[in-house]
C-alpha cells in the first residue's frame, strides 16, 4: 500500500487526508499544532465540517490514518498549509518554506511532492524547488513536483472534491501524470493538466474573479441605498439576463481565499492590477461601512449608549471558521464606539472576542439594534415575535438578506437592510 504524507491539517488539509485514507493509502497527517494531533489520535476533529467525522471514523477503524507533528517517509508529500498575507498586503511564505524544509530529509527517489495551498504565482518554481534541491534528488526525474490547487466550499468539502474538476500543473509531464494517478483514487471531476505557474495562475484568478464580482455589487448596494433601489432584487432580475452573473452584496469578504488571494496579484504587478486593487480596497471597506449604518441606524432611532447584538461571526453561512470574517472587523470597530456590545454565532463554540456569548437569549435580551452579519440557518429560521419582547427597542439590521421583511415588521420590527433603499426606513 503507497504511503502519503499530507503536512497541515486544516479545513483543506484534513479533509483531504482522511479522504485518501478511505480511498486505498496509508496516510499520516501532519501538524504543528499539537492541539490538533491530540484531539485526532482521540479520534476527535477540531473543524466543522459535515461527514469530516465520519471519514476520520472509518479511515481509524482501517488502521489507514495516523497523526503525528513530524514528517515519516512516504511515495506523496502533500503541502496544504497557510498562505496568509502579511499586515502589508503581501504573501507570507514562511508556513510554505517552513512545511516544505520539513519533508526534505525524508525524500527518496521516485517521491511526489504535492502543493495544494492556493499561492502566489511562481511559488512553486522560485519557493519550493529551491529548498527541494537540498535532497539533491534531480527535479522531474527523480523527485516529481506538481500544483493541484483545493477548489472546495467549506460545508461542502467532500462533495466537491469528489465532484469537482481538478487543476494539475506539473513542474514536467510525468509529475502531473503521477499526480492525476494518485487524485484518480476518488475524484470524479474533470482533470485539467498544464504547467505549475498556470495552475497557480488559475486558482489565484478563480478567487480573484470572485472577490471583484462582490465588490461590484457592493458598490451596486450602496448606490441602490441612496436612489432608493433594493439591491437584491435589481440584482437578482439583472440575473434573469443569459450573460449575467452578478453576485450579492454584504458586510466585506472573508475567508483564507478571496480575501487573500487577489492581494497575491497586486503583489506581483502592481502596476497592471488596478481593478483588483480597487475591488480589495471596496471590501476590505465593506465592515466600516457596516458599522457607520449601526451608528446611524442608532441616531435615527433617538437611542444613546445602544446595547447591539451582532448575530454571526464566521466569514459565510453554516461553518465555525472565522478567518479573515469581516465580522470579526466590525466587532473590533464596534467596540471602540460608545455602545454596549454582545455577540454571538451558534457554530463559534469558544468565545473569541470579549464581547462573545454562548447564549442567544443572552444576545438578544435588553437588546437595542440586532446586526445579522452571516446568514446561518440558525438566524433565517428566528421567529421574530419570540425576540421582539426581549427587546429594549425591536430594531434589526440585516446584512445578508436573510431574513423576511415583512415577517418581522409583523413582528414589530424596525427593519433595515444592507443595499435597501426602497424598503428601508426613510432616513
Amino acid at each position: 500500500m503507497k504511503k502519503i504524507c499530507v503536512i497541515g491539517l486544516g479545513y483543506i488539509g484534513l479533509p483531504t487526508a482522511v479522504m485518501f485514507a478511505n480511498h486505498g493509502y496509508q496516510v499520516l497527517g501532519v501538524d504543528v499544532s499539537e492541539r490538533a494531533i491530540n484531539l485526532l489520535s482521540k479520534g476527535q476533529v477540531h473543524i466543522e465540517e459535515p461527514g469530516l467525522q465520519g471519514y476520520l471514523n472509518n479511515a481509524l477503524v482501517q488502521g489507514t490514518f495516523t497523526v503525528s507533528t513530524t514528517p515519516e517517509e512516504a511515495d506523496m508529500f502533500i503541502v496544504a498549509v497557510p498562505s496568509p498575507i502579511t499586515a502589508e498586503k503581501t504573501a507570507d511564505m514562511k508556513y510554505i518554506e517552513s512545511a516544505t524544509a520539513s519533508i526534505v530529509p525524508f525524500l527518496k527517489k521516485g517521491d511526489l511532492v504535492v502543493l495544494e495551498s492556493t499561492v502566489p504565482p511562481r511559488t512553486v518554481m522560485d519557493v519550493m524547488i529551491p529548498i527541494l534541491e537540498q535532497s539533491k534528488l534531480e527535479m522531474g526525474i527523480e523527485l516529481f513536483i506538481s500544483h493541484s490547487p483545493e477548489r472546495v466550499i467549506p460545508g461542502k468539502v467532500f462533495e466537491e472534491l469528489v465532484n469537482n474538476s481538478r487543476i494539475i500543473g506539473g513542474f514536467n509531464l510525468e509529475s502531473a501524470e503521477r499526480t492525476k494517478e494518485f487524485y484518480q483514487s476518488f475524484v470524479k471531476g474533470e482533470f485539467h493538466i498544464t504547467d505549475v505557474t498556470t495552475a497557480e495562475m488559475v486558482k489565484v484568478i478563480e478567487n480573484t474573479f470572485r472577490d471583484v464580482n462582490i465588490a461590484f455589487a457592493n458598490e451596486l448596494a450602496k448606490m441602490s441605498e441612496n436612489l432608493g433601489v433594493n439591491a437584491w432584487e435589481a440584482i437578482s432580475l439583472a440575473n434573469h439576463h443569459p450573460r449575467v452573473n452578478i453576485h450579492y452584496p454584504g458586510p466585506g469578504v472573508g475567508g483564507h481565499c478571496i480575501a487573500v488571494d487577489p492581494w497575491f496579484l497586486v503583489e506581483k504587478q502592481s502596476e497592471l492590477a488596478k481593478i483588483i486593487y480597487l475591488s480589495r480596497v471596496t471590501n476590505d471597506g465593506m465592515p466600516k461601512f457596516t458599522v457607520e449604518k449601526i451608528l446611524e441606524i442608532s441616531r435615527l432611532n433617538q437611542i444613546d449608549n445602544p446595547r447591539v447584538s451582532v448575530l454571526g461571526l464566521t466569514f459565510k453561512a453554516n461553518i465555525d471558521d472565522i478567518r479573515e470574517s469581516p465580522s470579526m472587523e466590525i466587532v473590533e470597530q464596534l467596540s471602540h464606539e460608545d455602545i454596549d456590545l454582545v455577540s454571538f454565532d451558534p457554530h463559534v463554540k469558544e468565545n473569541k472576542v470579549p464581547s462573545q456569548t454562548q447564549g442567544f437569549d443572552e444576545a438578544i435580551t435588553d437588546s437595542d439594534i440586532v446586526v445579522i452579519l452571516t446568514n446561518h440557518d440558525y438566524f433565517t429560521k428566528i421567529n421574530p415575535h419570540n425576540i421582539a419582547e426581549l427587546m429594549s427597542h425591536p430594531i434589526v439590521l440585516d446584512t445578508k438578506n436573510a431574513i423576511d421583511r415583512k415577517q418581522w415588521e409583523d413582528a414589530g420590527f424596525t427593519v433595515y437592510k444592507l443595499g435597501d433603499g426602497k424598503g428601508n426606513p426613510v432616513q
